[in-house]
């Protein structure tokens, strides 16, 4: 990670909500995020440190409540095992930051090249359109 602020400087540059996501591991609620339906072109960055993540090429619509990928820019995200809420998941996190983006889903049937699926809270995200 190149990004290190304390505690106090994170919550200067970022709204309560993304704060709770981003720092502390929360979970936005689904299908309440401005980006969970978005079909422009273009580059999703980390609110936290505007590092590309996600090229709007890999985003795929799930119906589950929360944009869904199927693969991330080539060392933008770091995975990590999540054992939290009495469940076994691959957590993903920004490789700049370490700011808490969701998880990674495998084996769920979608047709997609990785067959993966990282589920990403909105709030974690900024976009920069691709036009």
């Amino acid at each position: 990670m190149s990004v290190n602020k304390s505690v106090e400087e994170w919550r200067a540059v970022l709204s309560p909500e993304q704060f709770k996501v981003l720092r502390q591991k929360g979970t936005e609620r689904p299908f309440v995020g401005k980006y969970t339906d978005k079909t422009d072109e273009g580059t999703y960055n980390c609110a936290g440190c505007d590092t590309p993540l996600y090229k709007s090429t890999t985003k795929f619509k799930t119906s589950c409540g929360w944009p869904s990928f199927y693969d991330a820019i080539p060392g933008a995200i770091v995975r990590h095992e999540d054992n939290s809420l009495f469940m076994k998941r691959i957590e993903i996190v920004c490789a700049n930051c370490g700011g808490h983006l969701g998880h990674v889903f495998k084996g769920e049937g979608f047709k997609v090249p990785t067959d993966e699926r990282h589920c990403v809270n909105s709030i974690s995200l900024s976009f920069k359109d691709g036009k």
